[in-house]
């Protein structure tokens, strides 16, 4: 067992979960979630940090800023304070309660922002707010999670091989995309490896990371209302658009066997889901990533006022599934069912 004197340098990265027995399709989910950041964004948050240490960019007196949703801005949260650093967090009304207190519990400072930009998103609103900061004192050290290169150089150096020795055989790779930085990190790789791997990028519905329509959306993590300036379309193979309902059931239908995921982990798992039902899976080997766990989605994705209010009555009613989730369910026994007081 590992003994650290820092919170970011412990990170389990080998832990995948096989969802075939829930999906009844084979595909293993790498859970990233295991860190004192509870994500993913610790990988991207170390590697921004560490090299504006070594370019002198972040002094004693420097206070960090970002824009984030909510699980970069924990991981800066954790490691500014390991670090002696300030950080002020930059989010929206989309940010989940627990996150924004947690972030508080280590000391950073959140702002929220309440007006849309024009893609009817808060990203911009979040930027601009972020570049008038920096404007008015250079103290303030924007790392911009959206164009620093070491957001996908964490995961070509990290995640990727990670994945790569586990599964030698890899097929296909199913990757969530925000700001594109797990995205690119992986298909980088993957594009000079030994093998040939087919990249399957994830987004939202509502999303316009990959072009289309902005709309609505209410789950915090993937997405983006602008083009991320990361993305290189040339490295992906595929892209799946996941309605936030299907997210939803996907979250849920995991929690039923014991596994409690995120919002973005819903989504990655929705969409490959649906990719394997279309595709001959004999003799593949599918992997997902999971950016994080649960327990920030508890009054969202998991709390019933919230998604009635929002998705409707019969969000979680099976015969609502448009994926392969309840196609092999069967139906609860007596004994499964609740009393009734």
């Amino acid at each position: 067992m590992p003994v650290i004197s820092a919170p970011h340098d412990f990170n389990e990265g080998h832990l995948f979960v096989d969802l075939k027995s829930i999906l009844g399709c084979p595909l293993y989910l790498k859970c990233e979630g295991f860190n004192f950041a509870g994500s993913i964004k610790l990988k991207a948050a170390n590697e921004m940090v560490e090299s504006a240490e070594r370019e002198g960019i972040l002094k004693p007196d420097s206070v960090i800023v970002e824009s984030s949703s909510g699980n970069l801005g924990v991981a800066l949260s954790m490691i500014a304070a390991s670090k002696g650093y300030k950080f002020l967090c930059v989010t929206d009304s989309r940010c989940n309660l627990s996150t924004r207190l947690l972030m508080e519990s280590l000391g950073s400072k959140v702002h929220i922002v309440a007006d849309l930009d024009e893609n009817g998103g808060f990203l911009g609103t979040r930027i601009e707010y972020v570049r008038s900061l920096c404007a008015s004192d250079d103290r303030y050290v924007w790392l911009s999670q959206y164009t620093n290169p070491g957001n996908w150089q964490a995961h070509y150096r990290t995640t990727a091989p990670q994945i790569a020795r586990q599964f030698p055989g890899l097929d296909v790779l199913f990757v969530g995309t925000g700001t594109a930085g797990t995205l690119m990190g992986c298909a980088r790789y993957f594009r000079q490896w030994h093998r040939p791997v087919r990249i399957v990028a994830v987004d939202s519905v509502g999303s316009v990371a990959f072009g289309g329509e902005p709309g609505r959306r209410m789950i915090p993590g993937l997405g983006m209302s602008m083009r991320p300036p990361l993305l290189d379309e040339s490295y992906v193979n595929e892209v799946i658009r996941v309605e936030e309902a299907d997210t939803i059931r996907a979250c849920h239908q995991m929690a039923r066997r014991g596994f409690l995921f995120g919002g973005s982990t819903g989504t990655v798992v929705s969409g490959a889901a649906h990719w394997l039902a279309r595709h001959d899976t004999r003799d593949m080997t599918a992997v997902a990533i999971a950016p994080d766990l649960g327990e920030r989605y508890l009054d969202t994705v998991y709390q019933t006022n919230w998604l009635q209010d929002l998705f409707g009555d019969d969000i979680l009613d099976p015969s609502r599934s448009a994926g392969p989730f309840e196609t092999d369910e069967p139906a609860p026994r007596e004994a499964d069912r609740w009393p009734q007081p």
